[in-house]
Protein backbone atom coordinates (compact mmCIF):
# COMPACT_ATOMS: atom_id res chain seq x y z
CA UNK A 1 0.00 0.00 0.00
CA UNK A 2 2.96 2.34 0.51
CA UNK A 3 3.41 2.48 -3.26
CA UNK A 4 -0.20 3.33 -4.18
CA UNK A 5 -1.33 6.93 -4.83
CA UNK A 6 -5.01 7.80 -5.38
CA UNK A 7 -5.61 11.30 -6.77
CA UNK A 8 -7.94 13.33 -8.96
CA UNK A 9 -7.67 16.51 -11.02
CA UNK A 10 -9.95 19.43 -10.12
CA UNK A 11 -10.31 22.69 -12.04
CA UNK A 12 -12.75 25.15 -13.57
CA UNK A 13 -14.27 24.16 -16.93
CA UNK A 14 -11.76 24.43 -19.84
CA UNK A 15 -8.59 24.71 -17.73
CA UNK A 16 -7.07 21.61 -19.33
CA UNK A 17 -7.90 18.66 -17.03
CA UNK A 18 -8.48 16.13 -19.81
CA UNK A 19 -5.37 17.28 -21.74
CA UNK A 20 -3.20 16.90 -18.64
CA UNK A 21 -4.69 13.45 -18.03
CA UNK A 22 -3.72 12.54 -21.64
CA UNK A 23 -0.08 13.56 -20.95
CA UNK A 24 0.02 11.50 -17.74
CA UNK A 25 -1.29 8.46 -19.66
CA UNK A 26 1.38 8.98 -22.34
CA UNK A 27 4.16 9.56 -19.81
CA UNK A 28 3.38 6.32 -17.95
CA UNK A 29 2.87 4.47 -21.28
CA UNK A 30 -0.63 3.38 -20.17
CA UNK A 31 -1.81 4.14 -23.71
CA UNK A 32 0.40 3.30 -26.68
CA UNK A 33 1.23 6.11 -29.12
CA UNK A 34 -0.76 4.34 -31.81
CA UNK A 35 -3.95 4.32 -29.73
CA UNK A 36 -3.53 7.81 -28.29
CA UNK A 37 -6.18 10.41 -29.07
CA UNK A 38 -7.16 13.74 -27.49
CA UNK A 39 -9.44 13.43 -24.44
CA UNK A 40 -8.46 9.76 -24.14
CA UNK A 41 -10.55 9.22 -21.00
CA UNK A 42 -13.72 10.80 -22.43
CA UNK A 43 -15.45 7.93 -24.16
CA UNK A 44 -18.76 9.62 -25.04
CA UNK A 45 -19.20 11.26 -28.45
CA UNK A 46 -20.95 14.14 -26.69
CA UNK A 47 -17.89 14.80 -24.51
CA UNK A 48 -15.61 14.98 -27.54
CA UNK A 49 -17.95 17.22 -29.54
CA UNK A 50 -18.47 19.72 -26.75
CA UNK A 51 -14.92 19.44 -25.37
CA UNK A 52 -16.22 18.89 -21.82
CA UNK A 53 -16.05 16.02 -19.34
CA UNK A 54 -19.52 14.87 -18.32
CA UNK A 55 -18.64 11.72 -16.40
CA UNK A 56 -15.81 10.93 -13.99
CA UNK A 57 -13.34 8.39 -15.37
CA UNK A 58 -10.98 6.23 -13.32
CA UNK A 59 -7.75 4.75 -14.72
CA UNK A 60 -4.77 2.96 -13.19
CA UNK A 61 -1.19 3.79 -14.28
CA UNK A 62 2.18 2.19 -13.43
CA UNK A 63 4.98 4.66 -12.77
CA UNK A 64 8.67 4.01 -12.07
CA UNK A 65 10.11 6.86 -9.99
CA UNK A 66 13.56 8.41 -10.59
CA UNK A 67 15.02 6.26 -7.78
CA UNK A 68 13.70 3.06 -9.41
CA UNK A 69 10.73 2.52 -7.03
CA UNK A 70 7.58 1.33 -8.77
CA UNK A 71 4.29 3.06 -7.94
CA UNK A 72 0.65 2.46 -8.86
CA UNK A 73 -1.31 5.67 -9.59
CA UNK A 74 -5.13 5.65 -9.58
CA UNK A 75 -6.29 8.80 -11.40
CA UNK A 76 -9.93 9.90 -11.39
CA UNK A 77 -10.62 12.59 -14.01
CA UNK A 78 -13.51 14.84 -12.91
CA UNK A 79 -15.93 17.18 -14.76
CA UNK A 80 -15.43 20.95 -14.38
CA UNK A 81 -18.94 22.30 -15.02
CA UNK A 82 -20.99 23.55 -12.07
CA UNK A 83 -23.84 21.13 -12.97
CA UNK A 84 -21.66 18.08 -12.34
CA UNK A 85 -20.29 18.96 -8.90
CA UNK A 86 -21.98 15.79 -7.56
CA UNK A 87 -19.66 13.70 -9.79
CA UNK A 88 -16.69 15.64 -8.39
CA UNK A 89 -17.74 15.08 -4.75
CA UNK A 90 -17.98 11.29 -5.33
CA UNK A 91 -14.54 11.17 -6.93
CA UNK A 92 -12.96 13.14 -4.08
CA UNK A 93 -14.23 10.65 -1.49
CA UNK A 94 -12.17 7.91 -3.19
CA UNK A 95 -8.87 9.88 -3.19
CA UNK A 96 -6.14 11.09 -0.82
CA UNK A 97 -4.93 13.98 -2.96
CA UNK A 98 -5.90 16.36 -5.74
CA UNK A 99 -4.10 18.31 -8.45
CA UNK A 100 -5.60 21.81 -8.40
CA UNK A 101 -5.24 22.97 -11.99
CA UNK A 102 -5.35 26.70 -12.84
CA UNK A 103 -5.14 28.11 -16.38
CA UNK A 104 -2.21 30.58 -16.64
CA UNK A 105 -4.16 32.74 -19.12
CA UNK A 106 -7.38 32.95 -17.06
CA UNK A 107 -6.37 32.67 -13.41
CA UNK A 108 -8.55 31.35 -10.61
CA UNK A 109 -12.23 31.10 -11.53
CA UNK A 110 -15.39 30.42 -9.54
CA UNK A 111 -15.54 26.66 -10.03
CA UNK A 112 -11.85 26.33 -9.06
CA UNK A 113 -12.72 27.76 -5.65
CA UNK A 114 -15.82 25.62 -5.06
CA UNK A 115 -14.04 22.39 -6.12
CA UNK A 116 -11.11 23.33 -3.87
CA UNK A 117 -13.45 23.70 -0.88
CA UNK A 118 -14.97 20.30 -1.68
CA UNK A 119 -11.46 18.79 -1.67
CA UNK A 120 -10.50 20.48 1.62
CA UNK A 121 -13.73 19.22 3.25
CA UNK A 122 -12.70 15.69 2.24
CA UNK A 123 -9.26 16.23 3.83
CA UNK A 124 -7.30 15.89 0.58
CA UNK A 125 -3.69 16.97 0.05
CA UNK A 126 -3.70 19.75 -2.58
CA UNK A 127 -0.94 20.11 -5.21
CA UNK A 128 -1.36 23.44 -7.09
CA UNK A 129 -0.46 23.31 -10.80
CA UNK A 130 -0.40 26.27 -13.22
CA UNK A 131 -1.29 24.90 -16.66
CA UNK A 132 -0.83 26.36 -20.19
CA UNK A 133 2.39 28.23 -19.25
CA UNK A 134 3.55 28.02 -22.90
CA UNK A 135 0.70 30.23 -24.18
CA UNK A 136 1.29 33.84 -25.25
CA UNK A 137 -1.15 35.34 -22.72
CA UNK A 138 0.20 33.38 -19.71
CA UNK A 139 0.28 35.50 -16.52
CA UNK A 140 2.42 33.14 -14.42
CA UNK A 141 3.38 35.52 -11.61
CA UNK A 142 -0.13 36.95 -11.19
CA UNK A 143 -1.72 33.49 -11.13
CA UNK A 144 0.93 32.28 -8.63
CA UNK A 145 0.00 35.16 -6.31
CA UNK A 146 -3.70 34.27 -6.64
CA UNK A 147 -3.00 30.62 -5.69
CA UNK A 148 -0.81 31.65 -2.73
CA UNK A 149 -3.61 33.94 -1.49
CA UNK A 150 -6.21 31.20 -1.95
CA UNK A 151 -4.56 28.20 -0.31
CA UNK A 152 -1.69 29.78 1.63
CA UNK A 153 1.11 27.70 0.06
CA UNK A 154 4.68 28.74 -0.78
CA UNK A 155 5.64 29.89 -4.31
CA UNK A 156 7.98 26.86 -4.70
CA UNK A 157 5.06 24.47 -3.98
CA UNK A 158 3.38 25.49 -7.25
CA UNK A 159 4.22 23.31 -10.26
CA UNK A 160 4.41 25.01 -13.69
CA UNK A 161 3.21 22.77 -16.51
CA UNK A 162 1.70 22.56 -19.97
CA UNK A 163 -0.73 19.75 -20.72
CA UNK A 164 -0.33 20.35 -24.44
CA UNK A 165 3.47 20.19 -24.77
CA UNK A 166 4.23 18.03 -21.71
CA UNK A 167 6.31 20.63 -19.82
CA UNK A 168 6.46 19.89 -16.07
CA UNK A 169 4.93 16.39 -16.25
CA UNK A 170 7.94 14.88 -14.42
CA UNK A 171 7.56 17.51 -11.64
CA UNK A 172 3.87 16.57 -11.30
CA UNK A 173 4.80 12.86 -11.02
CA UNK A 174 7.41 13.63 -8.34
CA UNK A 175 4.89 15.84 -6.51
CA UNK A 176 2.29 13.03 -6.51
CA UNK A 177 4.84 10.56 -5.05
CA UNK A 178 6.26 12.91 -2.40
CA UNK A 179 3.25 15.00 -1.37
CA UNK A 180 0.16 12.80 -1.66
CA UNK A 181 -0.05 10.34 1.26
CA UNK A 182 -0.34 6.60 0.65
CA UNK A 183 -3.80 5.18 1.42
CA UNK A 184 -4.42 4.03 4.98
CA UNK A 185 -6.22 0.76 5.67
CA UNK A 186 -5.92 -2.74 7.04
CA UNK A 187 -5.81 -5.65 4.58
CA UNK A 188 -6.74 -8.12 7.34
CA UNK A 189 -9.80 -6.19 8.60
CA UNK A 190 -13.34 -7.03 7.36
CA UNK A 191 -13.99 -5.79 3.82
CA UNK A 192 -15.11 -2.14 3.56
CA UNK A 193 -15.26 -0.69 0.01
CA UNK A 194 -16.94 2.49 -1.25
CA UNK A 195 -18.85 2.51 -4.56
CA UNK A 196 -18.05 5.83 -6.25
CA UNK A 197 -19.45 5.19 -9.74
CA UNK A 198 -21.33 2.66 -11.84
CA UNK A 199 -21.80 2.04 -15.55
CA UNK A 200 -24.21 -0.18 -17.45
CA UNK A 201 -23.00 -2.77 -19.93
CA UNK A 202 -25.72 -4.39 -22.03
CA UNK A 203 -23.93 -7.79 -21.96
CA UNK A 204 -22.70 -7.93 -18.36
CA UNK A 205 -25.18 -5.77 -16.45
CA UNK A 206 -24.09 -3.16 -13.93
CA UNK A 207 -20.36 -2.65 -13.36
CA UNK A 208 -19.68 -0.90 -10.04
CA UNK A 209 -16.42 1.02 -9.49
CA UNK A 210 -15.19 0.96 -5.91
CA UNK A 211 -12.29 2.00 -3.68
CA UNK A 212 -11.26 -0.55 -1.00
CA UNK A 213 -10.76 1.16 2.38
CA UNK A 214 -10.12 -2.02 4.45
CA UNK A 215 -9.82 -5.74 3.76
CA UNK A 216 -9.71 -7.31 0.29
CA UNK A 217 -12.18 -8.73 -2.22
CA UNK A 218 -11.62 -11.90 -4.27
CA UNK A 219 -13.35 -13.35 -7.29
CA UNK A 220 -16.19 -15.63 -6.17
CA UNK A 221 -16.66 -13.94 -2.75
CA UNK A 222 -20.18 -13.59 -1.38
CA UNK A 223 -20.64 -9.84 -0.85
CA UNK A 224 -23.36 -7.62 0.60
CA UNK A 225 -24.27 -4.02 -0.26
CA UNK A 226 -24.90 -2.38 3.12
CA UNK A 227 -27.52 0.27 2.21
CA UNK A 228 -29.68 -1.88 -0.05
CA UNK A 229 -29.07 -4.99 2.12
CA UNK A 230 -28.79 -7.28 -0.91
CA UNK A 231 -26.25 -10.09 -1.28
CA UNK A 232 -24.44 -11.17 -4.46
CA UNK A 233 -21.54 -13.24 -5.71
CA UNK A 234 -18.54 -11.40 -7.18
CA UNK A 235 -18.47 -12.95 -10.69
CA UNK A 236 -15.48 -10.82 -11.62
CA UNK A 237 -13.27 -8.27 -9.86
CA UNK A 238 -10.39 -6.33 -11.34
CA UNK A 239 -8.65 -3.02 -11.88
CA UNK A 240 -9.43 -0.15 -14.24
CA UNK A 241 -6.96 0.39 -17.06
CA UNK A 242 -8.11 1.87 -20.36
CA UNK A 243 -10.14 -1.36 -20.44
CA UNK A 244 -11.27 -3.55 -17.53
CA UNK A 245 -8.50 -5.94 -16.39
CA UNK A 246 -9.70 -8.94 -14.32
CA UNK A 247 -7.72 -9.86 -11.19
CA UNK A 248 -8.16 -12.59 -8.58
CA UNK A 249 -8.03 -10.09 -5.71
CA UNK A 250 -8.29 -6.32 -5.13
CA UNK A 251 -6.75 -5.21 -1.81
CA UNK A 252 -7.07 -2.27 0.59
CA UNK A 253 -6.04 1.11 -0.84
CA UNK A 254 -6.73 0.11 -4.44
CA UNK A 255 -9.44 1.15 -6.90
CA UNK A 256 -11.23 -1.54 -8.90
CA UNK A 257 -14.49 -2.80 -10.36
CA UNK A 258 -16.93 -5.59 -9.52
CA UNK A 259 -19.42 -7.40 -11.78
CA UNK A 260 -22.19 -9.30 -9.99
CA UNK A 261 -24.67 -9.77 -12.84
CA UNK A 262 -27.05 -7.09 -11.51
CA UNK A 263 -29.46 -6.02 -14.24
CA UNK A 264 -31.62 -3.53 -12.29
CA UNK A 265 -30.37 -0.03 -11.64
CA UNK A 266 -32.06 0.43 -8.25
CA UNK A 267 -29.96 -2.36 -6.71
CA UNK A 268 -26.73 -0.33 -6.85
CA UNK A 269 -26.54 2.99 -5.03
CA UNK A 270 -23.53 5.18 -5.59
CA UNK A 271 -21.99 5.86 -2.18
CA UNK A 272 -22.99 2.42 -0.86
CA UNK A 273 -20.51 0.22 1.04
CA UNK A 274 -19.56 -3.31 -0.10
CA UNK A 275 -18.70 -5.86 2.60
CA UNK A 276 -18.46 -9.66 2.98
CA UNK A 277 -21.65 -11.54 3.74
CA UNK A 278 -19.98 -13.90 6.23
CA UNK A 279 -17.79 -11.31 8.01
CA UNK A 280 -19.41 -7.87 7.57
CA UNK A 281 -17.78 -4.58 8.62
CA UNK A 282 -19.13 -2.76 11.70
CA UNK A 283 -20.32 0.39 9.91
CA UNK A 284 -20.83 1.78 6.42
CA UNK A 285 -18.50 4.45 5.02
CA UNK A 286 -19.91 7.92 5.79
CA UNK A 287 -20.03 11.08 3.75
CA UNK A 288 -22.31 10.21 0.86
CA UNK A 289 -25.73 11.72 0.45
CA UNK A 290 -28.58 11.28 -1.99
CA UNK A 291 -28.34 13.77 -4.84
CA UNK A 292 -30.63 16.81 -4.60
CA UNK A 293 -31.96 17.86 -8.02
CA UNK A 294 -32.17 21.61 -8.62
CA UNK A 295 -34.25 21.75 -11.81
CA UNK A 296 -37.32 19.73 -12.82
CA UNK A 297 -38.78 19.14 -16.27
CA UNK A 298 -41.25 16.72 -17.82
CA UNK A 299 -39.93 14.29 -20.46
CA UNK A 300 -42.58 12.71 -22.70
CA UNK A 301 -42.38 10.32 -25.68
CA UNK A 302 -43.76 11.82 -28.91
CA UNK A 303 -45.65 8.57 -29.47
CA UNK A 304 -47.48 7.32 -26.35
CA UNK A 305 -46.74 3.70 -27.34
CA UNK A 306 -43.06 4.38 -26.54
CA UNK A 307 -43.78 5.08 -22.85
CA UNK A 308 -42.37 1.77 -21.54
CA UNK A 309 -39.34 2.06 -23.81
CA UNK A 310 -38.67 5.55 -22.42
CA UNK A 311 -38.88 4.16 -18.87
CA UNK A 312 -36.26 1.50 -19.69
CA UNK A 313 -34.00 4.08 -21.37
CA UNK A 314 -34.19 6.39 -18.33
CA UNK A 315 -33.40 3.48 -15.99
CA UNK A 316 -30.32 2.54 -18.03
CA UNK A 317 -29.24 6.17 -18.23
CA UNK A 318 -29.63 6.48 -14.46
CA UNK A 319 -27.01 3.74 -14.08
CA UNK A 320 -24.45 5.85 -15.91
CA UNK A 321 -25.66 9.08 -14.33
CA UNK A 322 -26.48 8.70 -10.64
CA UNK A 323 -27.70 12.30 -10.36
CA UNK A 324 -30.73 11.78 -12.64
CA UNK A 325 -34.00 11.36 -10.71
CA UNK A 326 -37.38 10.59 -12.30
CA UNK A 327 -40.97 9.58 -11.48
CA UNK A 328 -44.04 8.96 -13.71
CA UNK A 329 -46.53 11.78 -14.40
CA UNK A 330 -49.36 12.48 -16.84
CA UNK A 331 -50.25 15.59 -18.81
CA UNK A 332 -53.49 16.43 -20.63
CA UNK A 333 -51.56 17.79 -23.61
CA UNK A 334 -48.77 15.21 -23.81
CA UNK A 335 -50.13 12.00 -22.28
CA UNK A 336 -47.91 9.76 -20.14
CA UNK A 337 -44.33 10.74 -19.32
CA UNK A 338 -41.85 11.33 -16.51
CA UNK A 339 -41.04 14.19 -14.16
CA UNK A 340 -37.24 14.30 -14.10
CA UNK A 341 -34.91 16.07 -11.69
CA UNK A 342 -31.61 17.52 -12.95
CA UNK A 343 -28.63 19.30 -11.40
CA UNK A 344 -28.92 22.21 -13.83
CA UNK A 345 -29.78 23.17 -17.40
CA UNK A 346 -26.62 21.74 -18.99
CA UNK A 347 -27.40 18.44 -17.25
CA UNK A 348 -30.93 18.55 -18.75
CA UNK A 349 -29.50 19.18 -22.23
CA UNK A 350 -27.00 16.33 -21.90
CA UNK A 351 -29.67 13.85 -20.70
CA UNK A 352 -31.93 14.89 -23.58
CA UNK A 353 -29.18 14.38 -26.16
CA UNK A 354 -28.10 11.05 -24.67
CA UNK A 355 -31.68 9.75 -24.78
CA UNK A 356 -31.91 10.70 -28.44
CA UNK A 357 -28.47 9.38 -29.46
CA UNK A 358 -27.82 6.37 -27.29
CA UNK A 359 -31.39 5.07 -26.93
CA UNK A 360 -32.93 6.42 -30.15
CA UNK A 361 -35.84 8.09 -28.30
CA UNK A 362 -37.70 11.08 -29.76
CA UNK A 363 -38.93 13.08 -26.80
CA UNK A 364 -40.61 16.36 -25.81
CA UNK A 365 -39.25 18.30 -22.83
CA UNK A 366 -41.50 20.72 -20.93
CA UNK A 367 -40.52 24.10 -19.45
CA UNK A 368 -37.96 23.49 -16.68
CA UNK A 369 -38.81 24.73 -13.19
CA UNK A 370 -37.50 24.44 -9.64
CA UNK A 371 -39.00 23.11 -6.39
CA UNK A 372 -41.31 25.48 -4.50
CA UNK A 373 -42.97 25.25 -1.09
CA UNK A 374 -46.66 26.23 -1.14
CA UNK A 375 -48.44 27.00 2.16
CA UNK A 376 -52.23 26.73 2.23
CA UNK A 377 -54.55 28.81 4.43
CA UNK A 378 -55.02 25.84 6.81
CA UNK A 379 -51.21 25.73 7.39
CA UNK A 380 -50.39 22.74 5.18
CA UNK A 381 -46.98 22.76 3.48
CA UNK A 382 -46.92 21.29 -0.05
CA UNK A 383 -43.84 20.56 -2.15
CA UNK A 384 -44.49 21.80 -5.71
CA UNK A 385 -42.25 20.35 -8.45
CA UNK A 386 -44.77 20.97 -11.20
CA UNK A 387 -46.82 24.18 -11.73
CA UNK A 388 -50.00 22.12 -12.05
CA UNK A 389 -49.54 20.94 -8.40
CA UNK A 390 -50.02 24.52 -7.12
CA UNK A 391 -53.25 24.86 -5.07
CA UNK A 392 -56.05 27.15 -6.29
CA UNK A 393 -55.58 30.88 -5.42
CA UNK A 394 -58.52 30.81 -2.96
CA UNK A 395 -56.77 28.04 -0.90
CA UNK A 396 -53.22 29.37 -1.21
CA UNK A 397 -51.67 31.51 1.52
CA UNK A 398 -48.14 32.13 0.16
CA UNK A 399 -45.34 30.47 -1.84
CA UNK A 400 -41.63 30.15 -0.99
CA UNK A 401 -38.97 29.76 -3.65
CA UNK A 402 -35.33 28.56 -3.37
CA UNK A 403 -32.55 31.17 -3.19
CA UNK A 404 -28.92 30.62 -4.10
CA UNK A 405 -25.68 32.40 -3.32
CA UNK A 406 -23.93 33.15 -6.64
CA UNK A 407 -20.19 33.86 -6.84
CA UNK A 408 -19.13 35.62 -10.03
CA UNK A 409 -15.47 36.35 -10.78
CA UNK A 410 -14.87 38.82 -13.62
CA UNK A 411 -12.78 41.70 -14.96
CA UNK A 412 -13.65 45.17 -13.56
CA UNK A 413 -14.81 46.53 -16.95
CA UNK A 414 -17.81 44.15 -17.00
CA UNK A 415 -19.11 44.97 -13.49
CA UNK A 416 -21.87 47.34 -14.73
CA UNK A 417 -23.42 44.94 -17.25
CA UNK A 418 -23.15 41.94 -14.89
CA UNK A 419 -24.80 43.89 -12.05
CA UNK A 420 -27.62 44.93 -14.39
CA UNK A 421 -28.12 41.31 -15.49
CA UNK A 422 -28.25 40.09 -11.86
CA UNK A 423 -30.58 42.91 -10.75
CA UNK A 424 -32.91 42.11 -13.68
CA UNK A 425 -32.98 38.54 -12.36
CA UNK A 426 -34.10 39.83 -8.92
CA UNK A 427 -30.58 39.48 -7.48
CA UNK A 428 -29.39 41.24 -4.30
CA UNK A 429 -25.73 42.32 -4.24
CA UNK A 430 -24.14 41.08 -0.99
CA UNK A 431 -20.44 41.68 -1.46
CA UNK A 432 -17.76 42.69 -3.93
CA UNK A 433 -14.05 42.07 -3.40
CA UNK A 434 -11.09 42.94 -5.59
CA UNK A 435 -9.00 39.74 -5.72
CA UNK A 436 -6.35 41.55 -7.77
CA UNK A 437 -6.35 44.80 -9.78
CA UNK A 438 -7.82 43.01 -12.78
CA UNK A 439 -10.16 40.52 -11.06
CA UNK A 440 -13.18 41.16 -8.90
CA UNK A 441 -15.49 38.73 -7.09
CA UNK A 442 -19.20 39.62 -6.84
CA UNK A 443 -21.57 37.82 -4.49
CA UNK A 444 -25.31 37.88 -5.14
CA UNK A 445 -28.32 36.25 -3.55
CA UNK A 446 -30.76 35.29 -6.30
CA UNK A 447 -33.83 33.11 -6.87
CA UNK A 448 -32.77 29.78 -8.41
CA UNK A 449 -35.69 29.99 -10.88
CA UNK A 450 -34.12 33.08 -12.50
CA UNK A 451 -30.81 31.38 -13.30
CA UNK A 452 -32.37 28.14 -14.56
CA UNK A 453 -33.19 29.44 -18.03
CA UNK A 454 -30.35 31.20 -19.78
CA UNK A 455 -28.46 33.10 -17.08
CA UNK A 456 -25.16 31.29 -17.70
CA UNK A 457 -25.26 31.93 -21.48
CA UNK A 458 -26.10 35.61 -21.00
CA UNK A 459 -23.34 36.03 -18.42
CA UNK A 460 -20.78 34.53 -20.80
CA UNK A 461 -21.89 36.73 -23.73
CA UNK A 462 -21.91 40.06 -21.85
CA UNK A 463 -18.49 39.37 -20.30
CA UNK A 464 -17.01 38.05 -23.59
CA UNK A 465 -16.43 34.70 -21.86
CA UNK A 466 -14.35 36.13 -18.99
CA UNK A 467 -16.86 35.85 -16.12
CA UNK A 468 -16.96 32.58 -14.23
CA UNK A 469 -19.93 31.49 -12.18
CA UNK A 470 -20.62 29.12 -9.31
CA UNK A 471 -23.58 28.82 -6.96
CA UNK A 472 -24.95 26.89 -3.98
CA UNK A 473 -28.36 26.73 -2.30
CA UNK A 474 -28.97 28.82 0.81
CA UNK A 475 -32.68 28.79 1.77
CA UNK A 476 -36.33 29.24 0.74
CA UNK A 477 -37.94 32.73 0.85
CA UNK A 478 -41.46 34.01 0.41
CA UNK A 479 -42.15 35.49 -3.05
CA UNK A 480 -45.06 36.96 -5.00
CA UNK A 481 -45.35 34.11 -7.52
CA UNK A 482 -48.24 33.44 -9.89
CA UNK A 483 -49.10 30.51 -12.12
CA UNK A 484 -49.06 31.47 -15.78
CA UNK A 485 -51.19 29.27 -18.05
CA UNK A 486 -51.12 29.12 -21.84
CA UNK A 487 -54.48 28.40 -23.49
CA UNK A 488 -55.00 27.22 -27.06
CA UNK A 489 -58.62 27.85 -28.08
CA UNK A 490 -59.59 28.08 -24.41
CA UNK A 491 -57.91 24.80 -23.37
CA UNK A 492 -54.94 24.87 -20.99
CA UNK A 493 -51.72 23.33 -22.32
CA UNK A 494 -50.20 22.20 -19.03
CA UNK A 495 -46.80 21.59 -20.63
CA UNK A 496 -46.39 25.37 -21.02
CA UNK A 497 -47.51 26.26 -17.47
CA UNK A 498 -44.93 28.13 -15.42
CA UNK A 499 -44.63 29.63 -11.95
CA UNK A 500 -43.30 33.13 -12.41
CA UNK A 501 -42.86 36.33 -10.42
CA UNK A 502 -45.87 38.66 -10.82
CA UNK A 503 -43.70 41.53 -12.16
CA UNK A 504 -42.42 39.36 -15.04
CA UNK A 505 -45.61 37.50 -15.91
CA UNK A 506 -46.91 39.94 -18.55
CA UNK A 507 -43.61 40.19 -20.42
CA UNK A 508 -43.02 36.41 -20.35
CA UNK A 509 -46.62 35.63 -21.35
CA UNK A 510 -46.65 38.00 -24.34
CA UNK A 511 -43.24 36.77 -25.55
CA UNK A 512 -44.37 33.15 -25.31
CA UNK A 513 -47.61 33.86 -27.21
CA UNK A 514 -45.63 35.58 -30.01
CA UNK A 515 -43.21 32.66 -30.22
CA UNK A 516 -46.01 30.09 -30.36
CA UNK A 517 -47.73 32.09 -33.11
CA UNK A 518 -44.57 31.69 -35.23
CA UNK A 519 -44.20 27.98 -34.52
CA UNK A 520 -47.70 26.49 -34.51
CA UNK A 521 -48.75 25.68 -38.08
CA UNK A 522 -51.97 27.26 -39.44
CA UNK A 523 -55.04 25.06 -39.38
CA UNK A 524 -58.35 25.16 -41.26
CA UNK A 525 -59.78 27.04 -38.26
CA UNK A 526 -58.81 30.08 -36.20
CA UNK A 527 -56.51 29.44 -33.18
CA UNK A 528 -56.46 31.81 -30.19
CA UNK A 529 -53.27 31.66 -28.10
CA UNK A 530 -53.78 33.25 -24.68
CA UNK A 531 -51.63 33.72 -21.60
CA UNK A 532 -53.68 33.78 -18.40
CA UNK A 533 -53.19 34.21 -14.66
CA UNK A 534 -56.19 32.45 -13.12
CA UNK A 535 -59.23 33.80 -15.01
CA UNK A 536 -57.46 36.97 -16.17
CA UNK A 537 -56.10 36.98 -19.75
CA UNK A 538 -52.88 39.03 -19.89
CA UNK A 539 -51.75 38.45 -23.52
CA UNK A 540 -53.22 37.11 -26.74
CA UNK A 541 -52.14 36.23 -30.27
CA UNK A 542 -54.36 34.85 -33.05
CA UNK A 543 -53.40 32.43 -35.81
CA UNK A 544 -55.81 33.08 -38.64
CA UNK A 545 -57.37 30.13 -40.45
CA UNK A 546 -56.16 28.86 -43.79
CA UNK A 547 -58.84 29.94 -46.22
CA UNK A 548 -59.98 27.78 -49.07
CA UNK A 549 -61.58 29.85 -51.85
CA UNK A 550 -65.02 28.16 -52.01
CA UNK A 551 -66.40 30.83 -54.40
CA UNK A 552 -63.84 30.09 -57.11
CA UNK A 553 -66.35 27.95 -59.05
CA UNK A 554 -68.96 30.76 -59.23
CA UNK A 555 -68.63 32.65 -62.49
CA UNK A 556 -70.78 35.80 -62.30
CA UNK A 557 -74.40 35.26 -61.33
CA UNK A 558 -76.19 36.55 -58.26
CA UNK A 559 -74.15 37.57 -55.17
CA UNK A 560 -76.49 35.51 -52.97
CA UNK A 561 -74.97 32.29 -54.42
CA UNK A 562 -71.50 33.30 -53.21
CA UNK A 563 -72.87 34.41 -49.84
CA UNK A 564 -74.59 31.04 -49.38
CA UNK A 565 -71.32 29.20 -49.99
CA UNK A 566 -69.41 31.50 -47.59
CA UNK A 567 -72.06 30.98 -44.86
CA UNK A 568 -71.77 27.23 -45.32
CA UNK A 569 -67.97 27.48 -45.00
CA UNK A 570 -68.30 29.62 -41.86
CA UNK A 571 -70.53 26.99 -40.19
CA UNK A 572 -68.05 24.27 -41.12
CA UNK A 573 -65.14 26.23 -39.64
CA UNK A 574 -67.08 26.82 -36.41
CA UNK A 575 -67.79 23.10 -36.09
CA UNK A 576 -64.17 22.27 -36.93
CA UNK A 577 -62.95 24.65 -34.24
CA UNK A 578 -65.08 22.88 -31.65
CA UNK A 579 -63.77 19.41 -32.47
CA UNK A 580 -60.39 20.28 -34.04
CA UNK A 581 -57.29 19.54 -31.98
CA UNK A 582 -54.34 21.93 -32.22
CA UNK A 583 -51.12 19.99 -32.88
CA UNK A 584 -48.17 21.65 -31.10
CA UNK A 585 -44.86 20.85 -32.84
CA UNK A 586 -41.74 19.70 -30.94
CA UNK A 587 -39.90 23.00 -31.70
CA UNK A 588 -42.56 24.95 -29.80
CA UNK A 589 -41.72 23.11 -26.57
CA UNK A 590 -38.02 23.65 -27.22
CA UNK A 591 -38.53 27.36 -28.03
CA UNK A 592 -39.64 28.10 -24.49
CA UNK A 593 -36.14 27.18 -23.29
CA UNK A 594 -34.58 29.66 -25.68
CA UNK A 595 -37.02 32.57 -25.32
CA UNK A 596 -34.26 35.16 -24.95
CA UNK A 597 -32.31 34.23 -28.07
Amino acid sequence: MQNIRNFCIIAHIDHGKSTLADRLLEFTKTVSERNMQAQALDDMDLERERGITIKSHAVQMDYTHLDGTKYVFNLIDTPGHVDFSYEVSRSLAACEGALLLVDATQGIQAQTISNLYLAIENGLEIIPVINKIDMDGAMIEEVSDQIIDLIGCEAEDIIHASGKTGIGIQDIMTGIVNRIPAPKGDENAPLQALIFDSVFNSFRGVIAYFRVKNGSIKKGDKVKFVNTGRAYEADEVGILRMNLEPRNEVKAGDVGYIITGIKVSKEIKVGDTITHLSQPCNEAIKGFEDVKPMVFAGIYPIDNDDYEELRESLEKLQLNDASLVFEPETSLALGFGFRCGFLGLLHLEIVQERLEREYDMTIITTVPNVTYYAYTKDNNKLIVNNPSDLPEPNLLDYVEEPYIKANIITKPEYIGTIMKLCMDKRGILKNQVYLTETRIELQFEMPLAEIVFDFYDQLKSISKGYASFDYHMIDFRESDLVKLDIKLNGENVDAFSALIHRTKAYHFGSRLCEKLKELIPRQQFLIAIQAAIGAKIIARETISAMRKDVTAKCYGGDISRKRKLLEKQKKGKKKMRQIGKVEVPQQAFMAVLKLND
